[in-house]
């Protein structure tokens, strides 16, 4: 098989371009490939605890692979620490609740991206307060719930780093 090379970002690539918060993640596997995506991405990797896992979980370094090194990894010990710490940051929360699509949002560099817990989500209470800026990503909610995170994750860091680069 041979190898050939990806596109690179740009050497003049804002650094970091985009923070991805994840509250209270629970699947191991699924935060390992978020954390490769942010090193893949130079974004970085925020955990609002409680986790569902231990950081030294084998599946959650197994989904990492060899790419932990790489990551800027941020640990917060609760959901209103994260957002006193960040709080003159720019942030849009992500839901299947959201009524705005993740497309209309015009992202800049330094955008925290924030995504809910694979069971429970995002806190209702957040919902309710950030309303203005909580987006979704449109799916057939007769066929599925909700995308993986990992996936969902994906989706939006890419549009934002399409619209940013």
């Amino acid at each position: 098989m041979s190898h050939h090379r990806c596109f690179e970002l740009p050497r003049n690539w804002p650094n970091p371009p985009f923070g991805i918060a994840l509250v209270e993640p629970k699947i191991p596997p699924n935060t390992g490939a978020i954390a490769r995506l942010c090193a893949a991405t130079n974004s970085t990797l925020h955990l609002i605890e409680p986790l569902g896992f231990k950081i030294t979980d084998r599946n959650l370094k197994r989904a990492g692979l060899d790419y932990w090194h790489s990551v800027k990894l941020r640990r917060h010990k609760s959901l209103r620490e994260f957002l006193e710490t960040h709080a003159s940051t720019r942030k849009f929360f992500f839901s299947t609740g959201g009524r705005k699509t993740y497309t209309e949002i015009s992202y800049q560099p330094g955008d925290m991206l924030v995504f809910g817990s694979e069971t429970t989500g995002l806190p209702s209470n957040l919902i309710e307060r950030e309303r203005e800026r909580v987006y979704g990503i449109p799916m057939r909610t007769d066929n599925v719930r909700s995308l993986n995170l990992a996936m969902s994750t994906s989706i939006v860091l890419y549009e934002a780093l399409r619209q940013v680069g």
